[in-house]
């Protein structure tokens, strides 16, 4: 068998990989969707808007000023709170529509012409989007700041529960920076994940295989208000696909942090389990009508090589090889840091564990469904793929359809013209 690829993003183009970034946001964003309602499920509302907060309180400071780095815009200043939020899986592009004005180092707002966040939950009731809209976003968007400064405050103008109920923006928020607040602390959860294996994975760098002179190698640039993907060179859109896909591990490990501080040990596997096959699934098929990748194992091949289930290398060692008659793939989780995380919470460690099968198996029949799966004899890690045309068709796993109850899972990108807020259009990313 011959590996796939010397690397996921080699030979991509300039326009393919600007969408893959974009997939890769949207992913990162919707894991939470493959995850609460397992955890209302269990534990009820109140846990889960806990769960929620505890999570994204612990990554975001963390990957915040991982993409600062990256891409050149350490600050202190409103500016680059907002230049954060726009490479951030909990704000992906046009799906959080945010609409940034900066009226100066110090003071700013945004709106929000349309928050995807907010149509997933506004059919669940006043409940739920009270919860979501006050009960989390209130801390969770502070912590966000801290990376940039501890002493800004991100506060609502208007938020919904809506009045009236088609209300547009959807809301407003300033951010004041004021040296006479207090600094806000470090969260004790973002202090526990900087101790993993994820958040000390080396930062990307860019592709050398790919051009540096198609775009910014950085974003030192002002803050563009209406930032497209396309706006970054190649080799550095290579970067940011691998930080962005590493914002998704982190928020995951945190969710299983979370989770194990308040359920056994048995139903953090369920949970984690359903949760990554639920992303798993819906990604695989977003990806594939991205690619334009065939039902067939050599267009599974594809979308795995680029799937956040094992991004970025640095973190989850893949070694993805295809048998020259395309008729078979290995799969196989290489030693690295995603399996060595002390408590065993990471995507990679639940696959390779009891029940990890599920995972990988919704990432191939969510594009293959006469694709069959087995362990390789002697391996805890390590996966054939076959495909039996004239086999009975798998059924999508439970995970996947609660997953796409989000419309995340239709939503189609298009470009917003300068100024302007994104109204949604169909998409054909439901198979």
């Amino acid at each position: 068998m011959a590996e796939l690829r010397p690397g996921p993003w080699t030979g991509r183009s300039h326009g393919e990989l600007a969408e893959l970034v974009r997939e890769l946001l949207l992913a990162g964003h919707l894991i939470d969707r493959a995850g609460m309602p397992h955890v209302i499920a269990l534990l009820g509302r109140e846990p889960m808007s806990d769960v929620a907060i505890g999570e994204w309180m612990a990554a975001s400071p963390i990957y915040t000023k991982r993409m600062q780095r990256l891409l050149g815009f350490e600050g202190d200043t409103v500016e680059t709170i907002f230049k954060g939020i726009q490479l951030d899986v909990g704000a992906p592009p046009e799906f959080m529509d945010f609409r940034f004005v900066v009226d100066d180092d110090h003071h700013g707002s945004f709106q929000l012409g349309h928050c995807g966040a907010l149509m997933d939950v506004e059919p669940m009731g006043d409940d739920y989007v009270q919860t979501m809209c006050h009960d989390i976003e209130d801390p969770t968007f502070d912590a966000t700041a801290i990376a940039t400064n501890p002493r800004a405050r991100m506060r609502p103008v208007h938020r919904p529960p809506r009045v009236p109920t088609d209300r547009t923006p959807h809301c407003e928020w300033t951010v004041v920076i004021d040296e006479a607040n207090d600094e806000l602390p470090v969260p004790p959860g973002a202090v526990a994940l900087a101790a993993s294996q994820a958040a000390n994975v080396p930062l990307a760098v860019p592709d050398p295989s790919l051009p540096d002179d198609d775009g910014w190698a950085d974003y030192s640039a002002p803050l563009d208000v209406d930032l497209v993907m396309e706006r970054f060179a190649s080799a550095t859109l290579a970067a940011i696909a691998d930080e962005v896909a590493l914002q998704g591990q982190l928020l995951a490990r945190a969710f299983l942090v979370e989770v194990a501080e308040r359920v056994g040990a048995d139903d953090v596997t369920t949970i984690g389990i359903a949760q990554a096959a639920g992303i798993a699934g819906l990604t695989t098929k977003r990806l594939a009508a991205t690619l334009g990748a065939p039902a067939t194992l050599a267009g599974l091949a594809d979308v795995l090589a680029v799937h956040p289930l094992f991004l970025p290398r640095s973190y989850v060692d893949l070694d993805l090889r295809c048998a020259q008659a395309g008729d078979q793939l290995l799969i196989r989780l290489r030693p690295c840091p995603a399996l060595d995380e002390a408590d065993g919470l990471s995507w990679a460690a639940l696959l390779a564990g009891p029940g990890g099968d599920a995972i990988l198996r919704a990432a191939v029949v969510c594009l293959v469904p006469t694709a069959r799966l087995e362990r390789v004899g002697g391996e805890t890690a390590a996966w054939h793929i076959t495909d039996d045309p004239d086999g009975e068709p798998a059924e999508q796993p439970d995970s996947v359809t609660l997953t796409e109850f989000s419309t995340g899972a239709t939503f189609g990108f298009e470009r917003r013209q300068v100024g302007e807020s994104v109204t949604p259009v169909a998409s054909p990313h439901r198979r």
